[in-house]
């Protein structure tokens, strides 16, 4: 070995085998050229042969993180163990924090050290290294700042991971040093988001004949990821998410069955078959999808959830992407957010008059709580969103708390939720009353604290919006009741609460006059409707023989004035208050309902399909 490291030509053999620090190296060549006798040509200084990190346990024990027992401790294990760093060594006594020694150490080599923040990441710039070369060696693309590739690690002294970074980058490189807590967080928040692709130019020429059956070993991960990487699959997939937009389809869900694949989209709230593809597809298309979404195409026992971004006819589309483990294997569903949907006025949502009104009047209120309450897909988010956009964002601060953020917002501060890292709708909510906001909007009321924190913000002059998951208006106030709230604060601070549902509405190509069957007829005449002039659709090609295209709202407002507060004081049940609600003339969703079958909008079967728990 002595001689080989006097020859040049098997130095860099040597060296590949040994990628520890330049130091280190520096240490061992003393070694072996004093032992070869070659000493008096070169001896490198005493400081050379120690760590080269020297003097950051000064700094530590003048910062109060270690005491001077601890530190002697470290440096007798450190005389036994050479090989290890004083640094690590003194991590492993648990005597020091990560954070504070990566300080030390920054000052040391001169270097910045910073505490990284989502807000800090370019995405392009994230791309540049693989995922898992990032979370191999602990170092982070941050941004290009005058031509340089800005980049946070916690070991900078690796001189020879950052000669592979500008090799895989082509850039010259600016470091920062950060700890390893800061970088696990942001490839967390990462996970969420990817890769933006245009579905344009990959769905040109595709034909479902192109797709072919793969003959796969569902265990063979490798063989799966090639698969999926094959253009049929990819086409077919491509075809899939096209189609399902150009449908106008809210959801794809791939369920697989006993030796069959089931692909069906929901449209217009209702799910239909498409197509039933062979079973072998099954998992390169799955595979596909999570390569797409950044999950993790090994784990096929847990739920995963990601994110993916496409461009397709030149509009950004949003797709929330989900994988449950079932006893055929694993099902995916794909939420579609088209953010031409979220550009809708109040106007345009199928209110009548008179609650469009009221509405527009509450929402110019300077403080209290505005709801809306109903299931998973009714329609809140875009209702609240229309809400938002009446108002002036360039006089107000406008702020929002979702989980996810499904639309971007012009001149709106929007923050996303991350429990896993403790940013929950409370602790956010929290610290937006900090930025001295006008205008709140809280994704979910989900908890008792996020239920005060809210309150609270509109008892000190805030406007806040919010949901609820009830299935009427009057619900709502007992469903907050239910959670802790106290019944007072609720009357104090609630304005309103809107209750909605979506039905289907009647196709306009089809659209034809019909005579109710008697019990309809009697039925909407006990609602005081008139079973008269009534349409429904007779099926076509554009409304694919359904008889329906598009939906629209059906709404139900309580506004809470002076007599609801009095009331809601005494902690009334919820039967009590919806009738009292009716007597006062608050019109229920049934009845909105009959209103719309009234004017063509929708249907009787419609309504009693969306309204069933509701009176």
């Amino acid at each position: 070995m002595k001689k080989d490291l006097l020859e040049t030509e098997k130095f860099d053999d040597w060296l590949a085998q040994d990628p520890s620090p330049a130091a280190n190296i520096a240490e061992d060549l003393a070694d072996e050229f004093e032992q070869a006798g070659l000493s008096d040509l070169w001896t490198p200084e005493d400081a050379d042969r120690s760590d080269p990190k020297k003097g950051f346990e000064d700094e530590l024990c003048a910062r109060g993180h270690l005491t001077a027992e601890q530190l002697e401790q470290a440096r007798t294990i450190h005389q036994k163990t050479p090989r290890k760093r004083l640094g690590q060594i003194l991590l492993e006594m648990n005597v020091i924090k990560e954070a504070d020694l990566l300080a030390c150490l920054a000052k040391q080599y001169d270097l910045p050290f910073i505490r990284v923040e989502r807000e800090m990441i370019d995405p392009k710039v994230f791309k540049t290294l693989e995922r898992e070369f990032i979370e191999s060696y602990n170092v982070l693309p941050l941004h290009v700042e005058r031509g340089r590739l800005v980049v946070a690690m916690t070991d900078p002294a690796n001189v020879f991971l950052l000669d592979e970074i500008q090799r895989k980058t082509k850039m010259p490189l600016a470091v920062k040093v950060c700890p390893t807590e800061d970088i696990k967080n942001i490839l967390a928040m990462m996970q969420e988001t990817t890769a933006d692709f245009a579905v344009d130019d990959l769905i040109k020429n595709i034909e479902e004949d192109d797709v072919e059956v793969v003959d796969t070993q569902e265990d063979d991960i490798s063989d799966l990821e090639r698969v999926a990487g094959e253009s049929p699959i990819i086409k077919f997939v491509n075809y899939l998410v096209f189609n399902a937009v150009k449908e106008g389809a809210s959801d794809i869900h791939i369920e697989p069955g006993d030796k069959k694949l089931k692909i069906r989209y929901r449209i217009d709230g209702i799910l239909f078959e498409t197509m039933s593809p062979p079973f072998n597809m099954h998992a390169p298309v799955v595979s596909r999808i999570k390569i797409m979404a950044n999950l993790d195409i090994a784990e096929r026992r847990l739920p995963q959830d990601g994110r993916i971004r496409v461009v397709i006819n030149k509009r950004n589309v949003d797709m929330r992407v989900s994988t449950l483990p079932t006893s055929h294997g694993e099902k995916v569903v794909i939420r579609i957010l088209d953010t031409g949907t979220v550009r809708l006025n109040l106007t345009d949502l199928g209110m009548d008059a008179d609650a469009l009104a009221i509405m527009a009047h509450q929402i110019k209120q300077p403080h209290g709580i505005i709801l809306v309450t109903g299931p998973t897909g009714s329609g809140k988010s875009t209702t609240l969103y229309a809400a938002l956009r009446t108002m002036d964002a360039n006089r107000l601060n406008i702020s929002t708390v979702e989980d996810p953020v499904e639309y971007q917002l012009d001149g709106i501060s929007q923050v996303q939720v991350h429990d896993r890292i403790g940013m929950s709708f409370s602790s956010a909510l929290r610290s937006l009353l900090r930025q001295d906001p006008d205008v709140i909007m809280v994704g979910e009321i989900r908890d008792e604290e996020t239920a005060r924190i809210a309150i609270q913000a509109s008892l000190t002059g805030h406007l806040v919006f919010s949901t609820l998951h009830t299935n009427d208006a009057p619900s709502s106030i007992t469903r907050l009741i239910n959670i802790g709230v106290e019944p007072y604060l609720i009357a104090a601070s609630t304005n309103a609460v809107m209750a909605q549902r979506l039905v289907r509405r009647i196709c306009g190509h089809c659209k034809q006059p019909y005579a109710p069957p008697p019990e309809e007829a009697q039925y909407l005449e006990l609602f005081g409707f008139s079973a008269e002039s009534l349409t429904r659709g007779a099926g076509c090609e554009r409304c694919r023989f359904t008889g329906f295209q598009g939906r629209v709202g059906l709404y139900e407002l309580l506004v809470v004035d002076d007599t609801y507060r009095d009331i809601i004081t005494k902690s009334p049940n919820v039967t009590e208050l919806r009738r009292l609600c009716k007597e006062r003339g608050m019109v229920t969703l049934r009845e909105d309902g009959f209103r719309k079958v009234q004017t063509g909008r929708t249907t009787i079967d419609e309504v009693m399909r969306v309204t069933e728990c509701t009176v």
